[in-house]
């Protein structure tokens, strides 16, 4: 599993060197526009960010953080994350390495549930978080600090129902006959471990229970929805129970890297038994399991956590093979990495054809500025003086003609700079804080959460923000529009080689506002909202809905910007390149017509000027052809092993 990883983790580092090549060939020989520069950082940006995350979800008591243990840490003969009979993941745990930060563990006190902000609004600001070191060296004490994911606190039930935490269908709610709730001590837990998995992208996230499924909202709308792999975790005696059954089809459900592991099939080894026996009641265990949840008896992985970390840390082959976790890792991590090295590959491969089409336009148009020249000059042989000045007098018409457009391109630009002031009225982050604003002043009026209007004011604030994007998406389409006319103008009537203008769409923004919204729907239907009164509760996800969508307005915003930059690079690049050989051309037959040059060096100047052009063509495909070996390295050996 590790080898795997960091194959992956090599194939990366493969692509962004073959990618980083090309970059600095493309510069150095003046090539890459602004367009071509963006989109090659962004590439390479995405390659270094890359990261693969993988969920575990379970109720109680299911052995969670054992089964992390077990596939991530054995290695270092003990228990990392607490394991025991009970609660022990009481807070959303995500394990990461994050070399910015040293090994420690940052924890987000529970008091800020009562704040307007999300888990995720919190990330960017150190200050809100208690940090505890990790010493490495010390196995013990770091598996002491480990701990602190477990605390707990007693406050009033007030206290915790302020914090959304009290559920009257919970039966883990616990309220004593003192009147006091037993909550987390934290509302996230951050561990930044340099583990071998975790520097090459692995983010592992322990969720603590399936009740948190339901009241942290960042789980629900943001960590789970975004896992590359979700482990929806079972116990073998109890199967699969109503509330598991309600997370499944409402949370997770069946698709790409959803896997269900059936744990602790160790109670099933009834020693009385016979190995077959036993393996007969887990493979019964286990179809129950697949056909209740609706999957195929393949995607349901019978598993022993326990015996499987005993295993590793004692090095008991049979009790390993036994505990059949090696088909659980296989298939995990046999799916996980190529599907997702998949993704990578489709997304660079077209960055890299838009890329190699820029470029080679761009050398097209040397080409055949060079040709055209050699051409008037080819045709200047045996001429006198007066055919070389009425040439001169050619050129000199074709520039004024050529700067006389230019003074046409301004009135584009003023069209250009008017629709793009225009996008940002629907697409500015002022406008999207202001229709947050609104429904929380329709939340306190309406005590939201207790009436079927607040309902009304949510699906209005999601129908508006998705408008605000549909108009904004359509204003981009109308500037594309504007720049492809000006673009096929200035090809046709000057001959330039040019590029279709950079693709530009905020699709995928309103598909992630749509994914939050039936997140939202799912979770506050309309029989929750007459079954329960969970007002506060149902602050928290609003607090984590405005967030997210703050946060999809600020990318789209970024992009946006990014994209009215460089959308005329091209254009721009062509017109200076075209002044600048207008401007030789005059000059080169100025200097033959004066004698100050020789007809025949020039020629063989251009000449040799041409052979240069076309041999960087040939090392442009050489090293977009890097870029694709790249891409396609280590291919076979995955879908072979997968």
């Amino acid at each position: 599993m590790v080898q795997d990883f960091q194959e992956y983790g090599a194939w990366r580092d493969n692509v962004a060197q073959a990618l980083s090549r090309y970059q600095a060939w493309v510069q150095r020989e003046e090539l890459a526009d602004g367009a071509s520069q963006q989109r090659i950082e962004r590439a390479l940006a995405r390659l270094a960010d890359d990261k693969l995350s993988v969920a575990f979800v379970a109720e109680f008591s299911r052995g969670k953080s054992e089964l992390i243990n077990a596939i991530f840490f054995a290695d270092y003969g003990q228990r990392i994350l607490p394991s025991a009979a009970g609660r022990t993941t009481m807070c959303p745990t995500e394990l990461m390495y994050d070399p910015a930060y040293p090994p420690s563990i940052r924890l987000l006190p529970i008091e800020t549930r009562a704040e307007n902000l999300s888990t995720g609004d919190y990330r960017d600001t150190p200050e809100a978080w208690t940090v505890f070191g990790l010493d490495l060296n010390a196995g013990e004490a770091m598996h002491e600090t480990f701990k602190q994911v477990s605390r707990t606190r007693r406050v009033p039930v007030e206290e915790a129902r302020s914090y959304g935490l009290l559920d009257e269908n919970d039966p883990h709610a616990g309220e004593s006959d003192d009147g006091m709730v037993e909550i987390s001590l934290w509302r996230h837990a951050i561990i930044n471990f340099p583990h071998p998995l975790l520097k090459q992208g692995l983010v592992i996230l322990d969720t603590p229970g399936l009740n948190a499924i339901g009241t942290e909202p960042e789980l629900t709308l943001n960590l789970i929805p975004n896992a590359h792999a979700v482990l929806f975790i079972l116990a073998a005696e109890t199967g699969v129970t109503k509330s598991d059954i309600d997370v499944w089809r409402t949370h997770i459900g069946a698709g790409p890297g959803r896997v269900v592991v059936l744990n602790k099939i160790d109670a099933m080894w009834d020693e009385l038994k016979t190995d077959g026996e036993n393996e007969a009641e887990i493979e019964r265990q286990a179809g129950s399991v697949a056909g209740l949840l609706g999957l195929a008896r393949e995607q349901v992985f019978p598993v022993s956590a326990q015996k499987a970390l005993v295993a590793k840390i004692n090095g008991d082959m049979p009790l390993l093979e036994k505990s059949r976790i090696a088909e659980l890792e296989a298939a995990l991590f046999n799916e996980l990495i190529p599907a997702r090295r998949d993704i990578i590959r489709e997304q660079l491969a077209v960055e890299m054809d838009q890329l190699v089409a820029a470029q080679n336009a761009a050398l097209t148009t040397r080409v055949r500025d060079i040709v055209e020249q050699l051409q008037e000059l080819k045709g200047l042989r045996g001429k006198n003086q007066n055919v070389i000045a009425h040439m001169m007098k050619r050129v000199d018409a074709e520039k004024k003609e050529f700067d006389g457009s230019l003074f046409k391109l301004q009135g584009t630009r003023a069209v250009f700079t008017r629709l793009s002031t225009e996008l940002y009225t629907t697409l500015g982050m002022d406008l999207a804080k202001q229709e947050i604003a609104a429904v929380r002043e329709q939340m306190e009026s309406k005590r939201f959460g207790f009436n079927a209007g607040m309902r009304e004011s949510v699906r209005d604030f999601f129908d508006q923000m998705k408008a605000n994007l549909d108009a904004s998406n359509a204003k981009t389409i109308e500037i594309s529009s504007m720049m492809e006319s000006m673009y096929r103008k200035f090809s046709s009537e000057h001959g330039l080689q040019l590029a279709v203008p950079m693709a530009f769409s905020l699709d995928r923004y309103r598909r992630e506002i749509d994914r939050i919204e039936a997140a939202y729907h799912k979770q506050f239907g309309t029989a929750t909202m007459l079954m329960t009164s969970r007002g506060v509760l149902i602050d928290r996800f609003f607090d984590t809905i405005a967030s997210s969508v703050r946060k999809v307005f600020r990318s789209a915003n970024a992009d946006v910007e990014a994209w009215l930059k460089v959308i005329m690079a091209p254009l721009e690049a062509q017109i200076r390149q075209h002044k600048e050989q207008l401007k030789h051309r005059l000059a080169s037959i100025q200097r033959i017509h004066d004698a100050t040059d020789s007809l025949e060096q020039k020629i063989a100047s251009f000449e040799a000027s041409q052979a240069e052009l076309e041999a960087m063509r040939a090392t442009l495909s050489d090293l977009a052809g890097g870029v694709s070996l790249a891409m396609d390295s280590q291919m076979t050996a995955w879908e072979a092993a997968a």
